[in-house]
């Protein structure tokens, strides 16, 4: 089967868009397998012939305010303008944010099912990830084990309607640990850190705006 899967992150490495592409590989690793990053380079026109007659898309990326980010975007706008010479396409996403909850991307699968009514392409499935800033702390932990427990059932599901073709129910988890341990974590681990190595005092972090 040939499998296409952009990566819509717009960082420049050590995404969790990547991470989540690492882990489903280990599910589809037997097809042929091409992978691009939409938002690092433009794509030649043989690339976007190999992914106009793929026979799935995989489009992994973040959360941008319950929404795409903006390179995501012109590249599905491209896209959609080149059309398609094989309709027989079965799209399915993964998309991570920085909230807790991963029903929080359900805003963005509705885009993604709107673009694929757009193109003429079938919608597969979506899996919505939360807390994505914590997977990467988490990364040596095995799939389907302690905080990674329901990503790991979730991606399971996904791959196999992957590789056989099928439509499935949104997915949307959160890694299987306490939301107020996670809050406390984001803090200490991300945020805090953040804070001092831009100059912002803890304080500030907790000022809101009139």
């Amino acid at each position: 089967m040939k499998i296409c899967i952009i990566n819509g992150s717009p960082k420049a490495s050590k995404s969790t868009s990547e991470l989540l592409i690492e882990y489903l590989m280990s599910f589809i690793k037997e097809n042929k397998v091409v992978i691009y990053n939409v938002c690092k380079a433009e794509l030649s026109f043989n690339q976007f012939s190999q992914i106009q007659n793929s026979e799935v898309l995989i489009f992994v990326f973040p959360l941008y305010i319950d929404s795409l980010n903006s390179c995501l975007l012109r590249f599905l706008i491209e896209l959609e303008k080149r059309g398609f010479s094989n309709k027989n396409i079965n799209v399915y996403c993964m998309i991570n944010n920085g909230f807790y909850e991963g029903w929080q991307n359900y805003v963005a699968a509705d885009i993604m099912r709107n673009w694929c009514n757009a193109t003429g392409l079938t919608y597969g499935q979506t899996l919505g990830i939360g807390a994505g800033e914590m997977l990467p702390f988490i990364k040596d932990i095995p799939l389907g084990h302690g905080p990674n427990k329901n990503i790991g059932i979730a991606l399971r599901k996904l791959s196999c309607n992957i590789l056989s073709l099928n439509k499935g129910e949104d997915l949307f988890v959160s890694p299987n640990w306490p939301r107020f341990l996670w809050k406390i974590a984001a803090s200490f681990c991300f945020w805090y850190p953040k804070a001092k190595k831009n100059g912002v005092k803890r304080k500030r972090l907790k000022d809101r705006v009139n």
